[in-house]
């Protein structure tokens, strides 16, 4: 099996990714746990190739984790801090999984080479949860769905990193009116609101929050949605083209 040492990868710089989902009214985050004995939690993360734009690397490492194409992405951060807790997280790996010290020095290039400074680029990302597969592999053991306030604790910095993302989002959900992302093709306004009131954690009355929603000029209405129930059957929309 080769080595990520033996890919042509960008030297020092790396992609952060936090994948946003929203389920069962909550907020959640994708996690993935690594492959190795301990509990080392850490965000879905990638490399960029010699030759790969910076966005073609976000698309194919949430591609690679989630099997879904184009997906919504907004870049939030660059962290570039001297020391990010590289070194303190690969060594507590190390000394849970490895036992010899031939294992260790057959590992040693992967070490420096993982050890390095990097300079990281956040991206969030926002998806229909529903469509998502999440994807495990060599080193992601397994990628599970977190409500966002039951995150576990993660390695490195990526608490802080998933924070960042938040905050970012919370500023853009008005802004940038994207929360829209999060739902399924066809939504009605009620689950607009759920988004926006979750997210944002504040509550709308409903009349004042379709008029908010409905003046930004982005859906377009479609049929109505019937469940059988006895309240008044709510339109469908979805974004416009």
């Amino acid at each position: 099996m080769p080595s990520i040492t033996d890919f042509n990868y960008l030297n020092h710089v790396n992609i952060d990714c936090v994948i946003f989902g929203f389920e069962n009214n909550q907020l959640k985050a994708l996690v993935a746990k690594l492959n190795y004995k301990g509990e080392f939690y850490t965000l879905p993360s990638g490399y960029i190739l010699e030759d790969e734009d910076i966005e073609d690397a976000v698309q194919r490492i949430l591609f690679e984790r989630t099997g879904i194409k184009n997906v919504y992405l907004e870049h939030f951060k660059v962290f570039g801090k001297a020391n990010r807790g590289r070194k303190e997280f690969l060594d507590a790996l190390i000394s849970e999984n490895y036992t010899s010290e031939r294992d260790e020095k057959s590992n040693s290039n992967i070490y420096r080479w993982f050890t390095k400074r990097v300079v990281s680029i956040g991206y969030y990302a926002l998806v229909d949860i529903s469509k998502v597969t999440p994807t495990p592999n060599e080193i992601y053991g397994s990628l599970e769905w977190y409500p966002i306030d039951n995150i576990p604790k993660m390695i490195m910095d990526f608490n802080l990193v998933l924070n960042d993302a938040l905050k970012s989002l919370k500023v853009d959900i008005d802004v940038k009116a994207n929360a829209f992302n999060l739902l399924p093709e066809k939504f009605t306004i009620s689950e607009v609101q759920e988004v926006y009131e979750c997210i944002l954690q504040k509550s709308y009355v409903r009349t004042n929050f379709q008029k908010k929603i409905l003046e930004l000029d982005v859906l377009e209405r479609l049929e109505k949605k019937y469940t059988g129930a006895k309240n008044k059957a709510p339109y469908l929309y979805r974004l416009k083209n």
